[in-house]
């Protein structure tokens, strides 16, 4: 007996073998249940999700009889009566399909339309399947209009297309349309497990993990990747084999690549790229297997609940999102997806993928982390920023504290001033000024607060600080949103160091990696070791909010220098119809 291919072997009889199509399923069933059938149905998709096969199982709806040959259209096809072997053979007389990619003419669709007018010769119900229906010409479409819209009672019109943007609207509009939407690897993997177990084929799971991923939502991708595995593989389905006929990148690489950038290692990513091209191993590959990991990092991150327990490597995805920044997370994935366009352009593609990964270190963030020079050969020293800090924060707690200024303002935390805890020890200088950041803290003596008439001074010494960070660069992406929406509200002396208490309205924002890298760059450039604490809670008074009105205030002085300008004053006279467009006016930018 002659091989025959998964993909045709085991396509689904009924729709209880049809898998990941459920919403599609439901509503056939109930519709041939309760009798409700319309004349034309439309199934779109991408290639191998079940257009075909739900077609054909729909005609075994519609002509099947049963077992003993007097039943009626039902939901649950036999599969034995003569009308459903026939149409699972293909030799139905009243089942028609029709490639409309190679018969798109009008002379093709007036031939198949000149059937229509005869009853079935065996069958209940004619059922036309037009297949890439969208191929079809505009003419052909006119031809079959009129028929589609009202055909005899016994005859059915299925279509299909993996692309219905270029169906016509007269044609959707006399349609019930349904989508088949592309199936979960987790779906696919359980589905290949399923066939190659009645296959008695022996299979790795890693190596059906491989295979659904690379289906991409596609069944029948899926199994004819499976029949090339068990062929390549000599009669099993094993990782290694799949993996070097998919040209995949084991997982240990991409997570090296990743720990390299964690570390800020340019010597580690170039060393990890010379292996990939030492074994062989595709760049294209390497970013998949990139992509998949920061797709793991990403979900890992929001909700760690959500990863696959049974998946290898999620465990290190969990291990690598505690250990770099979320938004980092997502410009790594941004990286490996863009990065497939530009391998082809580079000298070749092993040279594209290590620019790649040395744009995405570059991107990093200044006082990320990263390792000194003497802590192994082939270490890059660390950022000139992180030593900044770091030497900054030693000269701090050697030196002696001095006395505070006579211009502070200090009042007693005794004084019962609303809003402010008692036990909190705040200070308040508006004095201070981000041109000297290297003077030390002022020891605090006692529990001392900021009085109400200074309240706002706080608040102009914090929108300075955050100002002069975002014009230096010192802060950015999510930290310097942080920065920008959040409120100081108080400020505390602890020793030789400072803690401010930011109230931050926004949850997404009071993250710890955000956190901890404006506390970084606050301390580098105040020269202190800074603490911050980050409180939910309504804010009125941002940096954030501060530019806007800014904003608002230039265009406000804009608009009034052009409306009482003399020359613009006379125009408009002069020129009954004349008019300043409404939003025309902008402000020069300093």
């Amino acid at each position: 007996m002659m091989h025959q291919v998964l993909a045709r072997k085991h396509r689904p009889r009924g729709f209880d073998g049809l898998v990941g199509q459920e919403h599609v399923v439901t509503a056939l069933r109930n519709a041939l249940t309760q009798g409700r059938l319309h004349h034309a149905y439309l199934f779109t998709g991408t290639r191998g999700v079940g257009k075909t096969t739900v077609s054909r199982i729909l005609a075994k709806c519609l002509n099947c009889t049963g077992p003993d040959g007097r039943g009626g259209v039902t939901a649950e096809p036999c599969g034995v009566c003569d009308a459903c072997r026939d149409i699972d053979a293909g030799r139905f007389v009243d089942y028609v399909e029709l490639d409309a990619a190679s018969n798109r003419g009008v002379e093709e669709m007036a031939q198949l339309l000149d059937q229509s007018v005869y009853k079935p010769v065996i069958g209940r119900f004619k059922v036309y399947m037009i297949d890439e229906v969208h191929m079809l010409t505009t003419h052909a479409f006119n031809a079959m209009l009129k028929t589609l819209e009202e055909p005899p009672d016994y005859l059915k019109f299925v279509l299909a297309t993996t692309d219905p943007q270029k169906v016509p609207p007269t044609v959707l509009s006399r349609c019930l349309q349904f989508n088949l939407r592309p199936l979960p690897a987790a779906t696919v993997h359980g589905h290949l497990a399923t066939i190659l177990s009645a296959e008695s084929v022996q299979a790795d799971e890693a190596a059906l993990r491989l295979i659904a991923r690379a289906a991409r939502g596609s069944m029948r991708d899926a199994l004819s990747l499976t029949d090339q595995a068990i062929a390549f593989g000599a009669g099993g389905v094993r990782e290694d084999p799949v993996r070097a006929m998919l040209g995949a990148v084991d997982q240990g690489h991409a997570i090296r690549l990743v720990e390299a950038l964690v570390d800020g290692d340019g010597a580690a990513l170039v060393e990890a790229v010379d292996d990939l091209r030492a074994a062989g191993l595709s760049a294209q590959g390497t970013l998949d297997s990139l992509a998949v990991l920061a797709q793991f990092m990403a979900v890992a991150q929001v909700a760690p609940g959500a990863l696959p327990a049974d998946d290898p490597d999620a465990a290190a995805a969990r291990d690598l999102a505690d250990r770099l920044p979320a938004d980092e997370t997502q410009l790594l994935y941004s990286l490996a997806l863009q990065g497939r366009q530009e391998l082809p352009l580079a000298p070749d593609e092993h040279s594209g993928l290590l620019m790649l990964l040395l744009r995405a270190l570059a991107f990093r963030p200044p006082g990320g982390p990263a390792r000194t020079a003497g802590e192994g050969s082939g270490t890059r020293a660390a950022r000139p920023q992180a030593v900044a800090a770091s030497a900054l924060a030693q000269a701090d707690e050697t030196a002696p504290p001095r006395p505070a200024p006579p211009e502070a303002v200090l009042l007693e935390a005794a004084s019962g001033l609303p809003g402010v805890p008692p036990s909190r020890a705040v200070r308040s200088d508006p004095a201070r000024s981000t041109e000297t950041p290297n003077v030390p803290p002022v020891a605090s003596a006692g529990p001392i607060v900021v009085g109400a008439p200074v309240g706002r001074a706080l608040d102009d010494w914090w929108d300075e600080i955050v100002r002069a960070l975002a014009s230096r660069g010192a802060v950015q992406a999510l930290a310097r949103e942080l920065a920008m929406q959040s409120q100081c509200v108080a400020e505390h002396i602890e020793g030789r160091g400072r803690r401010l208490v930011l109230r931050v309205e926004r949850d997404s924002l009071r993250q710890p990696g955000q956190i901890e890298r404006l506390r970084t760059a606050l301390a580098a450039h105040l020269g202190e070791t800074i603490t911050i604490d980050a409180e939910p809670g309504p804010v009125d008074d941002t940096p954030a909010l501060r530019e806007a009105r800014r904003v608002e205030q230039r265009q406000q002085e804009a608009e009034a220098l052009i409306h009482n300008d003399p020359v613009v004053r006379a125009v408009l006279a002069e020129f009954k119809s004349a008019r300043i467009v409404p939003g025309s006016i902008r402000p020069i930018q300093n």
